[in-house]
């Protein structure tokens, strides 16, 4: 397993992170969820064993359920891990049970600690932009809650660039710590993170990580085109994410994942997973799987290195387009290259004029 350092903090992860999601029930996650202590217990031995040190959570997975299997598995092994957890999204249906206000993040957070049977997180993810809060006061609130020892560090999920942006340079600006990682949707079938969001993060300093490297069970090898998909996985009960803006392209890019997973005796998530660990400005993603075989499937994918050819193929057949300005920087502003967008320029330069990514 490698190890990453989180941003411009001296916090060192795995580049895996094990997901929590399928622990625990109700909430609304039924369908995807269910996995009780025993489970849970032996997947977070599995992933411990083969070098995780990142366990990733949110106070939203089947209603703070998630938290609550955790924090009874984890036990005397909590000090081996880097814990995190996630606050923003409403946990009742009062004015303030939802948001970035400091009234309900540090609700959220102290209500967290208590399922989880610690005195703190590693790391609090603001689990989205609230944009009636005033990002200060959310800054402040994080800072607050670090000196009071209750998180270490503090990061953001599901932002936009700008929003990236003011959030660092407003807790710089109040001489406040800032978020030091975010996390974002990242899969060969959906790379728009590309355009703007990873060279602001990599500009900035943070550390970014994928969430649900396989498209929410899109890319696990068992949707394919034209032939219905099994009621006992995720994209098969009706989830409603992710969204796909064009299905063809989607079953397309699997029957490619397909086709070099049977060259290289793989599975077509240890492709996927491959190339996401392989990608610019990529730290690490995060895993989650039901069945404990799938996991190891997804662990081992870290041990893997997908062929330069294999992953040429992929790059350039997900390519998203160019839209302006990046469009308009590649013919026009190329004098003075932004080094945080250097490798996707290069890859858009192959994919719109023809050129070869390496001699760009």
């Amino acid at each position: 397993m490698e190890y990453t350092r989180l941003g411009s903090s001296g916090l060192y992860v795995s580049r895996l992170a094990l997901g929590t999601i399928p622990f625990g029930s109700g909430g609304g996650f039924e369908k995807i969820a269910g996995l009780g202590p025993d489970e849970a217990r032996r997947q977070i031995d599995e992933a411990l064993d083969r070098g995780v040190n990142f366990i990733d959570t949110a106070n939203l997975y089947s209603g703070g359920d998630a938290e609550r299997v955790l924090g009874e598995v984890l036990g005397s092994r909590r000090d081996d891990v880097v814990l995190t957890s996630k606050a923003r999204t409403p946990t009742g249906d009062g004015p303030n049970d939802g948001g970035a206000s400091r009234i309900h993040v540090t609700r959220a957070v102290e209500d967290s600690l208590k399922r989880l049977r610690t005195d703190h997180l590693d790391l609090l993810y603001l689990h989205q932009w609230d944009g009636q809060t005033p990002i200060t006061e959310t800054i402040a609130t994080a800072n607050e809650l670090i000196r009071a020892g209750k998180i270490r560090y503090w990061g953001v999920s599901n932002y936009n660039g700008w929003q990236l942006a003011k959030t660092v340079y407003e807790a710089r600006l109040a001489g406040l710590e800032g978020p030091v990682a975010h996390q974002a949707y990242y899969t060969p079938e959906a790379r728009e993170i590309e355009y703007e969001i990873v060279p602001a993060a990599r500009d900035l300093g943070l550390a970014t990580f994928g969430w649900s490297p396989l498209g929410e069970g899109l890319l696990n090898g068992k949707v394919r085109r034209g032939a219905e998909t099994p009621s006992d996985t995720r994209q098969g009960t009706g989830w409603p994410e992710p969204h796909v803006v064009d299905r063809d392209r989607a079953y397309d890019l699997i029957e490619l994942f397909d086709e070099i997973a049977r060259e290289l005796g793989w599975t077509i998530p240890q492709v996927v997973i491959s190339w996401i660990l392989g990608r610019p400005g990529i730290d690490g993603t995060v895993i989650a799987a039901r069945r404990f075989e799938h996991l190891q499937e997804d662990l081992d994918a870290a041990e893997l290195t997908l062929p330069q050819e294999a992953r040429d193929r992929i790059t350039s057949a997900s390519q998203l387009p160019a839209y302006y300005p990046l469009w308009h920087r590649l013919l026009n502003g190329q004098d003075r290259p932004e080094p945080a967008e250097a490798e996707f320029y290069a890859e858009q330069r192959g994919h719109v004029f023809g050129e070869d990514p390496a001699q760009a």
